[in-house]
């Protein structure tokens, strides 16, 4: 009904929009028509795509050129609109939204100019900077928009802006954005303005009951390690986890499954079939935590869900407000965690200013502190297990292993037994400040795909793979459940390395060549060791002695339409490629990788760091 485009309103669609915010319905209808516009209204209303939806509907995709100009305050805000722009503009072709600010490289920037953005966003300084070397040109400039205003004033932008406008063509579109009109913004807007429409949305209170909201400052340990014992410390049932990219919600949810949680991945790729199935699980506590992008959490209504972690910022209030009304439902109170890194903080007031409800600063648990609760949860576990579970099987293996061993004292009996049980990847605490080692990893279930490391060791059952029904006790004990693997009770074969010519330019990934070589072989999962991705090749290892007609079969084998190539490659050098070398294989028992061997900190696979000069 506002007039939008169709292609804006597919992009809106599939995004997930539904209806305008009140600044939305008020502003896009003067914007299309091309009038200025003066409007007033607080961070977080909705006010990007206010403007970005009418002005994207009036460019030329066939000009390449400048032909909206956004001027922004900070260089996360304007990342920010920038991102949001590339995000309504997705369903036109030909359009290019380029952010410029400083502290990038302007041989960077003066490139991307060179291919003619039909959409600019940038800091009133590097705008400047760009126009004094002529690089970027204004002389097709359609609208003009100033965001935050008052932001820019209180930064002392105020003159450089003046400046920026007095370069701009005489007819074109001004729109300008703030929260607060004081006397000197209100003399630019009188200057520069031509009979705008006026536009001004009363402050109104976001806070949602029933939810308590912390902080976490970003500093000392990476995020996934603090996200780690924070999901140790707090006792929780089904959890968010918001990120900004498909690409990040996959890597986290491995890395979370690699530690010992029951968690999966939901992004704008997944299909409706895959994301009805995965919202299913988190229902039924087949999973616990769900790493979630905006887009693919839109609707999703879980009445377990008992916290909402935002492991990357909000682009605005708005969605801040979106993503923690996940929790809290039904009635039952919820927790929402925000991970602030420096630069942020400024959100974070605003955020706070939005909500009208102050966060308390969260500080991580200690390892002792850790340790503790661990101890706590198995006890009570422990006792549940005795009181419920039928054990008469347990019990007669137990008096056979006495009686083999008649001096066995019963308390040894029993620690070696907690010992047995404690051992899995759940029980290693994250690598800070000293890198756990690496147990035998379970298959990593991301995206409705399944990956894996290498096939887990045998070991002993943990009693603490079952939680009980109680909030208090469930939650800890499931959030240390891990997807189960079959038992193994043959002895591994040996194994030698194998070099595939695909690679992660081919957008290939471990589950892919694990599921087309056990298909292709016929081979047993415990007969595939160790994958690792490199840029244009990977590596596996495969049983040493494998026929010859079933390696010719396997190098005509495709993944993502290219041929395996599969051929043995040094264990040494692995095909020249230090970082390919392979780990020794080890006995049981033994960490899974080579003496000093580095692996990834954020739980991606088999991208080797770089070190420094």
């Amino acid at each position: 009904e506002l007039g939008l485009s169709a292609p804006v309103l597919a992009a809106l669609d599939r995004l997930g929009y539904v209806e305008p915010t009140p600044i939305q319905a008020e502003s896009i209808p003067p914007l299309l028509a091309g009038r200025d516009l003066l409007g007033t209204a607080q961070t977080g209303t909705g006010k990007t795509a206010a403007f970005a939806l009418p002005l994207l509907c009036r460019l030329d995709p066939a000009r390449r050129a400048p032909q909206v100009l956004v001027l922004a305050p900070t260089r996360e805000l304007a990342l920010q609109v920038a991102e949001a722009f590339r995000g309504y503009a997705s369903e036109l072709a030909g359009i290019e939204v380029l952010p410029i600010y400083g502290g990038q490289s302007m041989g960077v920037q003066l490139k991307a100019l060179q291919r003619g953005p039909q959409v600019v966003v940038g800091t009133p300084g590097r705008v400047m900077d760009h126009l004094r070397r002529g690089s970027l040109t204004l002389e097709g400039l359609r609208t003009v928009v100033l965001d935050e205003a008052d932001e820019m004033l209180r930064m002392g932008f105020l003159e450089d802006v003046q400046w920026i406008l007095e370069h701009t063509p005489a007819e074109r579109q001004v729109a300008l954005f703030s929260a607060t009109m004081p006397a000197p913004i209100r003399q630019v807007a009188d200057a520069h303005l031509r009979d705008p429409a006026r536009v001004s949305i009363a402050s109104r209170t976001t806070t949602v009951e029933r939810v308590e909201q912390k902080y976490w400052l970003v500093a000392g340990a990476s995020k996934l390690d603090a996200l780690t014992r924070i999901l140790e410390a707090e006792p929780h049932d089904g959890v968010i986890v918001f990120v900004r990219t498909r690409a990040a919600s996959e890597r986290l949810a491995e890395g979370l499954v690699q530690r010992g949680f029951a968690a999966a991945a939901i992004n704008g790729d997944a299909t409706q079939a895959q994301r009805e199935a995965t919202i299913a699980r988190l229902k039924s506590g087949a999973v616990d935590l769900l790493v979630a992008t905006d887009v693919a959490a839109r609707g999703i209504d879980v009445a377990r869900i008992s916290h909402v972690v935002n492991f990357d910022m909000p682009v605005d209030t708005e969605a801040y407000v979106h993503r923690i009304g996940r929790t809290g439902r039904a009635g039952r109170a919820g927790t929402a965690i925000l991970f602030v890194a420096a630069r942020e903080r400024r959100l974070l007031a605003a955020i706070e200013r939005a909500t009208r409800q102050k966060m308390t600063a969260l500080e991580l648990p200690s390892k002792a502190e850790i340790e503790r609760r661990r101890a706590a949860r198995f006890k009570t576990e422990l006792g549940r297990v005795m009181a419920e579970e039928p054990l008469r099987p347990s019990e007669l293996l137990l008096r056979e292993f006495l009686a083999e061993h008649p001096d066995a004292d019963l308390h040894n009996v029993a620690a070696a037994l907690l010992w047995m049980a404690r051992r899995g990847p759940a029980s290693a605490l994250p690598p800070t400040p000293t890198r756990a080692p690496e147990a035998a990893t379970p298959p990593v279930e991301a995206s409705g795909s399944t990956e894996r490391e290498r096939p887990p060791a045998p070991r002993a059952a943990r009693p603490t793979e079952r939680g009980t029904k109680t909030p208090d006790a469930e939650a800890p004990a499931r959030a240390t459940r891990a997807p189960r693997s079959r038992e193994r009770t043959e002895r591994t074969p040996e194994l030698e390395l194998y070099r595939l010519a695909v690679g992660r330019v081919h957008g290939v990934r471990t589950g892919d060549i694990v599921g087309a070589i056990a298909n292709e072989a016929e081979l047993d999962s415990r007969y595939i060791g160790r994958v690792r991705i490199h840029e244009d090749h990977s590596t596996v290892e495969l049983p040493v002695g494998m026929p010859r007609e079933l390696q010719q079969h396997l190098r005509r084998t495709r993944i993502r339409n290219v041929p395996l190539e599969l051929r043995r490659a040094d264990p040494e050098t692995g095909e020249g490629d230090a970082t390919a070398r392979p780990a020794p294989r080890e006995r049981k028992g033994s960490p899974a990788r080579a003496p000093g061997a580095k692996t990834a900190r954020d739980g991606s696979r088999g991208k080797p760091k770089r070190s420094r000069p």
